[in-house]
Parts: structure tokens; sequence; C-alpha cells
């Protein structure tokens, strides 16, 4: 898989997503059976992933079947859950320790690990030891909205292999500077974003939307810089990415990278899960008629997006989607290719949330 190559496939089935997407990137190929490979989801908390806020054991479990039944055996789970929970617990709460069992996988406990200190240009940083020692790292974070730094996938997603001690300090460091400078510390050789389901304003999750897709990278920049305009964000408006960028972690610019997408979101509709009033309240704005998922939540999350910036209020006009409008005319704003017929539409299959957020300011006077 080439650096500036970003791979997505959709749909609600990772057991039957992940051979397909794997072997499109063709990520045997550069793997040796003697590797240790480290997979590193996101634990935060100990949640359930249908929260919106931790990757799903089912992803993690396919990635474990597809390396085991091609001969490579030496895998490890690490994570470190953030500051105030344990990641055992999280690691039973979330499935994990079934996974272990099932497969002979090691979970490890990063915060009862080793660290040592890593220099990047001005900035000295505690990481722990484990990551540093595998010989390939899988980073697995899921796709979300994050209340400090808008997002949280590729990159932040490395803030679980600190120590405790350090994730205060990149607190009180602003949080953006030392995400980015990590990313420098520790290699991530692949990166496969769990966006099934993540959450629409928190990484604790609670307001969880399904956007049905699995997205391969191997540079955190690039992919990162791609998940933020999928949840409605320019690259520009997450500090760390353009830090990363700077410090040459890898490339931001969309417009040179190779998206390439195995599939269309043509999978039967599906609900929001578990919606709380703040997604009903969007679900306001919108007559849906039989939206896929990936769809229907890039609606969600841009229609978030206007409303932190106290533009939503203004929309005096619902917004249609879904496939029940194909073929169908009408006056009102479409979205998605199946609204095509509207009077104005902005196409897409599924179209992205910050192209969403741009097409609908045009209509709020």
């Amino acid at each position: 898989m080439r650096q500036d190559q970003i791979t997505v496939i959709y749909g609600d089935q990772p057991r039957r997503m992940i051979p397909e997407l794997l072997d499109a990137i063709d990520l045997t190929g550069e793997l040796k059976r003697e590797y240790t490979i480290g997979i590193k989801p996101n634990l935060v908390l100990a949640r359930e992933s249908s929260s919106g806020a931790t990757t799903d054991p089912e992803l993690v479990e396919a990635i474990i079947v597809y390396l085991k039944e091609r001969g490579y055996n030496n895998l490890v789970i690490m994570e470190s859950s953030w500051i105030g929970d344990r990641t055992t617990r999280a690691y039973k709460v979330c499935g994990y320790e079934d996974i272990s069992r099932k497969y002979n996988v090691p979970l490890i406990d990063l915060k009862r690990d080793g660290y040592r200190e890593v220099k990047v240009e001005d900035l000295t940083l505690k990481v722990c030891n484990k990551p540093l020692e595998v010989d390939y790292l899988i980073n697995i974070p899921v796709l979300k909205a994050h209340c400090q730094t808008r997002l949280t996938c590729a990159l932040k997603n490395l803030k679980g292999c600190i120590p405790d001690s350090e994730k205060r300090r990149f607190h009180t460091l602003g949080l953006h500077k030392p995400i980015a400078y990590l990313n420098a510390a520790i290699k991530t050789h692949l990166i496969i974003v769990d966006g099934i389901i993540g959450d629409l304003t928190f990484e604790e999750g609670g307001t969880p939307v399904q956007m049905n897709r699995i997205i391969a990278g191997k540079d955190p920049v690039l992919v990162d810089a791609y998940a933020a305009r999928l949840i409605g964000y320019d690259k520009d408006d997450i500090h760390y990415i353009s830090i990363a960028e700077q410090i040459g972690v890898g490339s931001a610019d969309l417009s040179a990278a190779s998206i390439k997408e195995l599939n269309t979101d043509a999978y039967k509709p599906a609900l929001i899960k578990a919606p709380r009033h703040v997604v009903a309240g969007l679900a306001a704005y919108v007559e849906e008629h039989d939206a896929c998922s990936a769809c229907y939540g890039s609606l969600i999350h841009a229609l978030e997006r206007l409303r932190e910036r106290g533009m939503l209020s203004r929309l005096k006009n619902k917004v249609f989607i879904g496939q029940g409008y194909k073929g169908k005319t009408g006056k009102g704003i479409g979205i998605g290719s199946c609204a095509r017929g509207f009077d104005n539409c902005l196409t897409g299959c599924p179209p992205k949330a910050r192209d969403i957020v741009e097409f609908l300011e045009n209509f709020l006077v």
C-alpha cells in the first residue's frame, strides 16, 4: 500500500469487510512471519463499541483471524485507557478478554508498561516501551468527534501509548503539539479506522452515529485530514494535523492522494444506534426515506457542525435524503445521489460531511 493512498470499504459487517480490505491493500506483502505485530485499538474507557466510544471488537477479531490464517502468530493487543478508568476493565467490558482467550493473543496494559524518553525537536516525550518494540504497529482508532480537539482518530489514538503522568502533561501543553510530536516518536505502519459507529460530539460516547465504513491508510496525517472532512471539519480546524504535517509526520494534501472506494454503501438502511436528544434534534431538520447509514451519518455530522457554529437555526427548509427519492423530483434541498432530482442537490454516495456543511451554508440566510 502506498503512503499517499486511502482505501475505503462500506458496510456494517467487519468480519466480511476486513478480508476484502486487507487483500486490497496487500497487507501480507509487507509483513514477515517473525514480526511481532502490535494492535492498538481505542478503548478509552470501559464502554461497548455501540456507544460510539470504542473500537468494535469484531473488527479487531477479523484482523486477528486474517493474520493467523496466513501464518502471522506473534500478535499483541496494547492499550491504556484514559485517566480514571482501568484498562483491564475496558478489555473485559469491550469484549477483548474473549478475543484474547479464543486466539491466544496477549492483552498488554500499557499503564503497567515501562517507558522511555524520546526527544522530538524541542519536546521530550515519555513513551511506553511496547509500542516502540513491536516490528509492525496497526493503529485502529474510532472515527469520532472530541470535545477539546474536535476530532479523535489516527493521530490522537497514540495518546494511549504514554503513561498517565504524560497524559496529564499533554493537557498542560495544549494537546495539539504533543499529539503531533508523539506521532513522530512512534512509527505507525498501518491505520485501520473503525468508522462503523462513532460519536457525534464526545470521545466518551453517548451520541453514537452509524457511518458504515472502514478506512485504511499508512499516513496518519492524511487519514486524519480525510477523517476530519467525514465528520464536517476542515483539516485546518484540527491544529494537530497541521503541526504533524509541518514536522514531517505525513501529508495532509488530499488533492494529491489516491482515494479508492472498494464498494458503495449498497446495504440495507440501518438506524442511528440509540440516538439521544441531540441526534433527535438534528433529525428534525431531515426528511429521510430509506437512507443508507453512511449517507445519513454524514448529514447528521454536518448538521451538528452547523449547530456548533450557531447557524443551524437559519435552515428554514427540511433536507431530503435517502434511496426512496431515487427518480423523484421536488422543490427543496437534496443530499446524496439518490436525491439528485431535487431543485438543489449535493450528490455523492455518500457525500462527506464537510462538503454538506459548505453546501448548506448557501441556504442559511
